[in-house]
């Protein structure tokens, strides 16, 4: 079982075997990454890739194969390597490994170094460190944008969650500039209105109701500045993050 939750198990897949040929992705991350990289060596994605609420590579997916988190209905493709986080379809990996499947697992990035160290490991994986440095390209391009005036900034969740200091948000924030203020917990519409951020910064709003978002559309906080991310760039962390830096900085 390979875990990845550090640069020294990164660097452990560049001496890997050689690429795999037919490969399978059981979370949304990797099928994103897959279908970026190595598109023609996809046999499986599952089917959160084509939803372009979650998913930034939802119009590339559509082409591509998609399949169940079922054991059995992986190992009737015959891959030879599964792509997969340490989280999700835990028991469905176990059964594929037992099976001798090479099953590689990754975890989130939290901030865009971890991010680079990602995409190389995995461009390196499945044979195309040159797919990888021209993502990481446009995604130094993007942070390369001029940054916004220092403004201390609140990404604030569905729920009312606020995103905390070592969160993905927060490092998105950074990028563009502001400094985050939020700490990761939950605050209330009172507690918006007693000290209310310089911006706000939420993810774009579905464009159905919700319970969860209620709080991010309510009328007492139309007067604050704020700033709206398509959420799929956060959904998972990869080179595409750098877009809400972008978006951010050109609103």
């Amino acid at each position: 079982m390979t875990r990845l939750p550090a640069l020294a198990a990164l660097l452990l897949l560049l001496a890997a075997p050689a690429q795999a040929s037919r490969v399978v992705s059981l979370n949304l991350c990797t099928d994103q990454y897959l279908a970026l990289l190595a598109p023609e060596q996809a046999v499986g994605l599952t089917p959160l890739a084509r939803d372009p609420s979650l998913s930034v590579v939802a119009r590339q997916a559509a082409h591509l194969p998609i399949v169940r988190a079922d054991a059995e209905a992986v190992l009737a493709l015959h891959p030879d390597l599964v792509l997969a986080t340490n989280w999700g379809a835990q028991p469905t990996l176990a059964a594929l490994q037992r099976q001798g499947i090479r099953v590689v697992r990754f975890t989130l990035p939290q901030d865009f170094p971890a991010i680079r160290a990602q995409t190389t490991a995995l461009a390196a994986l499945l044979g195309h460190p040159q797919r990888g440095a021209a993502l990481l390209a446009r995604m130094d391009a993007a942070l390369a944008a001029p940054h916004l005036p220092p403004t201390d900034a609140l990404w604030l969740a569905p729920r009312g969650y606020t995103a905390g200091p070592h969160s993905l948000q927060a490092a998105v924030l950074r990028a563009a500039g502001l400094t985050p203020i939020g700490q990761g917990r939950h605050t209330s519409l009172e507690a918006l209105l007693t000290h209310p951020p310089a911006l706000l910064v939420t993810a774009q709003a579905p464009g159905f109701p919700s319970l969860a978002t209620n709080l991010l559309a309510h009328p007492a906080l139309a007067a604050l500045p704020r700033r709206s991310v398509p959420p799929a760039l956060l959904a998972c962390g990869g080179p595409w993050t750098a877009e809400a830096v972008r978006l951010l900085e050109s609103k």
